[in-house]
């Protein structure tokens, strides 16, 4: 299966190392992993789990908390408040780059972390808990014999055989996070997953969770797993269980693909997939999707019709510029294409015209004339042509009541 090494910002701005685990195909979903406390993105539970249900389909997306992995920030300045935080930095990647999150996966307090995040990231129709506590303030218990110096100021606390430094403000932000009103709150498919021999987390934190939240929930009992999950045929069950259990609960990419339209050259064929405004386009030799954003009531599992107008002015432009470049061997290194739209103020009539805004960044050791050349053919693109003369649109219908 692929595998893609990402890296986007946190909440102020540090990087954070992720990688996403992705099918062979289009992904039916796309689901965001929180790792357990103090772990990394790749502890094998969470590589297992990623790789297997990439290849049930679903692209899975995990990353390192800030302070921990490959991932920058100082541990001992995060909190579980700042993991939240970093969850949603997570989400908003996926959506920005990909896709939003459908499936939330927590493992151990990762679970616990995706409980509390899942009502500020409206795209997540469902949660999966893994060995989870029901709520942040459960790993007090890890500090007891610290607790006293931590109130003063700091402590060294060895971890899992690691050492790390816990701050004041940690076992304050732990505290806010001691009831199970936000589970009750959920309003989403809730799947738990929890060992009965768990020697980290008591089977009894899966059962607070499951006595606050509503239906739909399941329960699924790991027997004879460890906490980490740290046999691979474990993790291989959860991810299976995954895939069959959201199927049941949530509307996503399922459908199987439309048969690919016979299209001659230059020709485009737009057809519906979910009835709603996710599309699959075909050309005579590429598919493509399209889709509104969440905003709009879409799924954003591709671009918005005017991201593909823009995408083709850009496109156009770019390969106009370089085709040039490239024939009059002009020392151009690199092109980029940055567009928007906007509307005009409104005309005597009331009426607004639409402006596509387009910025072009040549890279090159260009002598004036050379770059003043580039910046004339831009104009001149096929496209840019089209839109700026006059376009006729004929249309014909038909109505089928098949």
């Amino acid at each position: 299966m692929p595998r893609t090494k990402v890296i986007f910002d946190n909440q102020t701005g540090e990087p954070l190392a992720a990688l996403l685990e992705t099918p062979e195909g289009t992904p039916k979903a796309y689901a965001l992993f929180a790792h357990c406390f103090t772990c990394s993105k790749d502890i094998a539970a969470a590589s297992r789990i990623s790789r297997a249900l990439a290849d049930e389909g679903i692209a899975t997306l995990r990353f390192d908390f800030t302070g921990l992995g490959n991932s920058d920030g100082d541990f001992s300045n995060t909190n579980f408040s700042s993991n939240l935080q970093d969850l949603q930095s997570a989400a908003k990647f996926m959506a920005s780059e990909y896709q939003a999150p459908d499936i939330l996966i927590g493992h151990s307090l990762g679970g616990a972390a995706v409980l509390a995040v899942s009502q500020h990231l409206p795209s997540v129709k469902a949660i999966v808990t893994i060995a989870a506590p029901a709520t942040g303030k459960h790993i007090e218990h890890l500090f007891v014999a610290h607790k006293e110096k931590i109130a003063q100021d700091s402590a060294m606390v060895d971890l899992a055989g690691r050492q790390f430094t816990i701050k004041k403000q940690f076992l304050e932000d732990i505290a806010r996070y001691n009831d199970t009103q936000h589970i009750e709150r959920l309003k989403k498919a809730l799947l738990i997953f929890h060992s009965p021999v768990d020697d980290m987390v008591s089977i009894d934190e899966a059962a607070k969770i499951y006595r606050a939240a509503k239906h739909p929930k399941s329960f699924i009992s790991l027997a004879n797993a460890d906490h980490l999950l740290s046999r691979a045929k474990d993790a291989d069950y959860v991810a299976t269980m995954i895939s069959t259990w959201v199927s049941r609960y949530l509307n996503l990419n399922t459908e199987t693909p439309l048969k690919k339209a016979a299209v001659a050259h230059g020709e485009v064929m737009v057809r519906e997939i979910d009835h709603d405004f996710t599309c699959q386009i075909d050309t005579e030799d590429h598919r493509l999707t399209g889709d509104e954003p969440l905003s709009f009531g879409g799924q954003n599992k591709g671009p918005s019709p005017y991201e593909f107008l823009l995408s083709s002015l850009g496109l156009c432009t770019a390969m106009t510029i370089r085709m040039v470049a490239k024939r009059e061997q002009l020392p151009l290194k690199d092109v980029k294409v940055h567009l928007e739209k906007s509307l005009s103020e409104k005309d005597a009539n009331g009426k607004r015209s639409l402006i596509l805004s387009r910025k072009i960044t040549l890279l090159g050791e260009l002598d004036d004339k050379q770059y003043e050349r580039l910046m004339l053919v831009a104009d001149r693109c096929p496209v840019h042509k089209s839109l700026s003369g006059d376009i006729q649109i004929n249309t014909t219908d038909t109505l089928s009541k098949a």
